[in-house]
């Protein structure tokens, strides 16, 4: 009798397609998933986030079985669980014959250092597959960086798109002339013309009973299930796609920066989920995005601008992930020390556009990138809170969130704890910004117009105070030049006030 092949599946691992499985006959192995506390407690994970995962779990056991698979799915509920990979996977062995143990790398550290014990631990052979979802192996972007002083995106991004061929034209050149169109891509929303919604789906026999396991077993983590409405199979989520293309699409270049109150999805995909998991496949999404493009039925800065996301950001975020190791987490060039205020999991705060940004983000786990950036990153940077606790805040309420993806955009995107490695400035502004791009300011009972004063919208005072407090480290990157220049012509008693400013706020947190 031949031995079996364990393949264990994790929950981002939902593809059809898992490079586990390549060139595997289903009669000579065995797939193991299983709903681990150590997955869905090592943080506080949104509500909604845990139900997505389990019930995309679930639908995707049954899919596997439905194609001849022998899956073992072992559900959080059940009195044996071990309530880790390393336990479930010596329970497997106990109960079958198993030869190999064969795996899709893990997304993150801390699950590839679990795994590269197992061989020893159990004593059978473990081969790690390469995950063939991304374009740039790690070693690609090693080599890509080698040798570099400055590791910026837009360099990287254009080697995908040659590697991919995508939005090139037949002499490999551009289309239309630029590598980048986000220069088109900042326009505020205007009045409140016709937004396309994302499609809600109704919860089968399997996601209400997942949504009743978790209303009982997390109820003390943060957020709602009163407004799931996630797709959980490939079906559902090439749907979500369908809808996105077609009626989102066309306006999301123009306006995937712009922000409006009671508006949390805008022109954006909310696909995210979905691609980060599994259920939908990135570079087939970028064809398709393209397609689009070529038929005339999107402008060009919209699918440059979401390839760019895809093939560019993701692909590079991952990337410095991997290159920058397991102790990246624990950077903090700007020594940033303050608590997480408690309104991050409340909602509850005068700033209107914390207040809908942190609103949504606990109804639906979502909120698009420029609200995660210049909101509640934004205050995080310039109030100066620890980022660490602002990582696993990040970590814990957003359905996409796998710490390879959503470290490096915390730490080294929102709020340069890494010193420059991903920004080339810290991401900084006061209420300027936010009342150019939303209309939140319109609304708020803060006044973005004054630096100071009992009404003065914090941003202001925070952000100088920040460049004053962070000067030492600072002072020197070339584009933060002009708004020191100004700080330091400024009037001393103009400085003292917003110190004492910024120093009243911060103190009342």
């Amino acid at each position: 009798m031949t031995r079996k092949t364990l393949i264990p599946i994790f929950g981002d691992q939902l593809s059809p397609d898992i490079s586990s499985l390549d060139q595997q006959k289903p009669d000579d192995c065995i797939i193991l998933m299983a709903e681990l506390d150590e997955e869905t407690g090592y943080v506080r994970h949104h509500k909604a986030k845990i139900a997505y995962i389990l019930s995309a779990m679930r639908h995707h056991a049954r899919s596997l079985q439905d194609r001849g698979w022998s899956v073992e799915y072992v559900e959080l509920d059940d009195p044996d669980n071990s309530g880790s990979f390393t336990g479930e996977i010596a329970r497997a062995i106990e109960r079958h014959d198993i030869g190999a143990i064969r795996v899709t790398e893990p997304g993150e550290w801390r699950v590839m250092a679990m795994i590269e014990n197992w061989e020893e631990k159990f004593g059978t052979p473990v081969s790690i597959c390469p995950d063939s979802r991304f374009l740039a192996t790690h070693q690609d972007f090693d080599d890509w960086a080698e040798g570099k002083k400055q590791l910026r995106m837009e360099f990287f991004y254009r080697e995908m798109r040659r590697k991919t061929r995508l939005l090139l034209d037949d002499k490999g050149k551009p289309e239309g002339g630029k590598w980048n169109y986000d220069s088109d891509n900042r326009k505020p929303a205007k009045g409140r013309e016709r937004i396309p919604q994302p499609m809600r789906f109704l919860a089968d026999d399997v996601t209400g009973e997942v949504l009743d396991l978790v209303g009982r077993r997390f109820s003390h983590h943060p957020g709602s299930l009163e407004h799931f409405h996630f797709a959980v199979t490939h079906e559902e989520a090439m749907r979500q796609k369908r809808q996105f293309l077609d009626e989102a699409l066309p306006r999301f270049g123009d306006y995937q920066d712009a922000m409006l109150a009671g508006e949390p999805f805008l022109w954006h995909s909310i696909l995210s989920p979905y691609i980060n998991s599994g259920l939908l496949d990135p570079l087939d999404l970028c064809r398709e995005v393209e397609e689009k493009y070529r038929e005339g039925k999107v402008p060009l800065n919209a699918a440059e601008g979401f390839i760019r996301q895809i093939i560019g950001w993701r692909e590079y975020i991952r990337g410095i992930y991997w290159r920058e190791g397991p102790d990246y987490v624990e950077r903090n060039f700007l020594n940033a020390d303050r608590p997480l205020p408690d309104f991050y999991y409340t909602g509850e705060t005068d700033m209107l556009c914390l207040s809908e940004a942190i609103g949504q983000t606990l109804d639906f786990a979502y909120a698009h990138h420029i609200q995660r950036l210049m909101i509640t990153g934004n205050f995080a940077l310039i109030a100066g809170i620890d980022p660490q606790a602002v990582h696993r805040w990040y970590l814990e309420v957003y359905a996409d969130a796998y710490e390879w993806v959503e470290l490096p955009n915390t730490l080294g995107m929102s709020l340069f704890a890494d010193g420059g490695i991903i920004a080339s400035k810290p991401y900084a502004s006061s209420g300027n910004y936010i009342n150019k791009m939303s209309d939140y300011c319109q609304h708020c009972r803060y006044d973005v117009k004054q630096r100071t004063g009992e009404d003065a919208c914090p941003f202001n005072a925070l952000y100088w105070d920040f460049l004053d407090r962070n000067q030492n480290k600072l002072q020197d990157n070339n584009r933060l030049a002009m708004p020191y220049r100004i700080w330091d012509k400024m009037d001393p008693d103009a400085r003292n006030q917003i110190r004492s400013q910024a120093k009243s706020f911060l103190d009342a947190l």
